[in-house]
């Protein structure tokens, strides 16, 4: 299943969750019992952040993607050549020497979304979800001129 149908998928299952989560808040609310309807109020709360999350992440997703797709047709998406582990993972040394390369890359040139684009590809290679993600949102809003 790709990356879009598993998001697509998990959205429509969020969206059942938070209509049926919700409902029950209402119901909460309408019996009238002042602690129902203070806990009612608070189901409620519920969908509206998950549903806020779920947005973010699909922008963050649509953003990402469209980085990569105009990388890409300029040819300058990083290449994959890394070598692998026989489980298919990438070798853990091999990631930490792209990953230094192209930090280097990113502090000789702070402003380039295409540099930070490319750190965050070897962060993720490297494991660190949590800097990969940073640096893609650095790149995201030096692309849109933030």
């Amino acid at each position: 299943m790709t990356a879009k149908r598993s998001a697509v998928v998990l959205a429509v299952v969020f969206l059942a969750y938070a209509v049926l989560l919700g409902w029950r808040g209402v119901l909460l609310i309408g019996t009238g019992d002042p602690v129902a309807v203070g806990l009612g109020i608070a189901v409620l709360v519920i969908p509206v952040v998950g549903a806020y999350l779920v947005w973010r992440e699909i922008q963050f997703g649509r953003q990402t993607e469209a980085l990569a797709r105009e990388l890409g047709e300029s040819g300058g998406l990083p290449v994959d050549d890394l070598p692998r582990r026989p489980s298919g993972r990438i070798d853990r040394a091999a990631a930490d020497v792209a990953f230094t390369k192209y930090k280097e890359e990113a502090e000789a040139a702070p402003d380039d979304w295409r540099v930070w684009f490319r750190l965050s590809t070897a962060y993720d290679a490297a494991g660190d979800r949590k800097r990969a993600r940073a640096s893609m949102r650095t790149a995201i809003a030096q692309h849109a001129g933030r």
